[in-house]
């Protein structure tokens, strides 16, 4: 059987913990994370309702998108829904799990569902996040390079985008001098050094310095390894937030309105008009996101579908762009889709629902 933090493992393999916003407290939220599972629901939110139906199910890990843990809790005595279902939890030996802005911000995450169900095409993330890659350069002797590089592509350096190991070398030669108490891989103490070495550069995802940097002094055959570590500037291409992709065929407002009614389940929706203008290139964000109306304009996009705007933020589209409310449950509701295709492609062995419960408190009478 796999353990909840084998599972918990998965998930954050696809969504890093490290990628959640300061504000956020995506993870383990209740639960011994050694325990052995026994079936899991994957949800949007996490409520009563919603543990008393994985209780039925079997079920002994809860994975939400929206933590019910978020803000600071000096008491657990019941008085709320937050405090009851953390309680209800704790007494029936269920682990809550939620992977929250992190997962908004990783390509194939939240908005990617989004963007696959409009069936957008050429898809990119819409703003990037800017330092979250770092550079190493070190110096191996070029016997050794290939058992360093294996070790640090093994440990994650060396993925960009569609590609895996990437680095660059470059020879040359290194020169030192080792101290009489010293005990040099090669050469005496207290003797100058020559050593013919290659120059290695790897780029990698920041919150991965720590096992960059175990893999790359277990796998080098010096004494004191020499070394760089840059944060880089550059764009990290699969992290972000918002995605932009392009309709296969350029749509009429109406249609467009009618099509995303159609594809996201809705009973209703919010918009500003823009007339005559046809939609072709369409950015998304799940939840609220109306802070990227500014960003959607600047890249050319037609409409900008997200959820809980404001009425003094749609006069930020200043009929430049169409902004479409769906809703903040309506936008986020597929995400447990993501939950249910990672864990049940990795594991067998016990079973994976998605949740039957509606946890949106929102009605809509028309």
């Amino acid at each position: 059987m796999a353990t909840i933090k084998e599972v918990t493992t998965q998930l954050e393999q696809l969504a890093p913990l490290p990628y959640q916003e300061s504000y956020d407290n995506a993870g383990l939220q209740t639960g011994d994370p050694s325990a052995e599972v026994t079936g899991i629901l994957v949800t949007l939110d996490c409520t009563e309702e919603v543990l008393e139906e994985a209780i039925q199910k079997g079920c002994n890990l809860v994975v939400a998108h929206h933590p019910v843990i978020f803000k600071g809790i000096k008491q657990l005595t019941g008085r709320n829904y937050v405090e009851r279902t953390i309680i209800k939890a704790i007494r029936h030996n269920i682990a809550i799990y939620a992977s929250h802005t992190n997962l908004d911000n990783v390509l194939h995450g939240v908005n990617t569902k989004i963007a696959d169900k409009l069936g957008l095409q050429h898809q990119r993330i819409l703003v990037h996040k800017s330092q979250t890659l770092m550079q190493l350069v070190t110096f191996v002797p070029i016997a050794q390079t290939e058992q360093v590089l294996q070790a640090l592509h093994k440990a994650g350096a060396g993925n960009i985008g569609q590609y895996s190991n990437c680095s660059f070398q470059v020879p040359g030669t290194g020169r030192f001098k080792p101290s009489e108490s010293a005990r040099p891989t090669i050469g005496a103490p207290g003797k100058p050094e020559e050593v013919k070495e290659n120059r290695l550069e790897v780029i990698f995802p920041a919150y991965l310095q720590h096992t960059i940097m175990a893999a790359l002094k277990s796998a080098h055959p010096y004494e004191e390894v020499a070394h760089y570590l840059t944060t880089l500037e550059n764009l990290n291409q699969e992290v972000g937030i918002g995605i932009l992709g392009e309709l296969p065929d350029a749509l009429a407002e109406e249609e467009f309105l009618a099509y995303l009614k159609e594809k996201m389940q809705l009973q209703g929706l919010r918009y500003t008009s823009v007339g005559a203008k046809k939609v072709k290139k369409v950015a998304v964000c799940g939840g609220a996101g109306s802070f990227l109306i500014k960003d959607a304009v600047g890249q050319g996009a037609d409409v900008l579908v997200t959820g809980d705007v404001k009425y003094h933020e749609f006069f930020d589209a200043e009929g430049k762009i169409m902004v479409a409310d769906i809703g903040h449950y309506e936008s986020e509701v597929f995400t447990k889709e993501i939950f249910y295709d990672v864990i049940s492609n990795k594991f067998a062995n016990f079973a994976v629902y998605l949740s039957e419960v509606n946890t949106n408190p929102v009605r809509y009478t028309f």
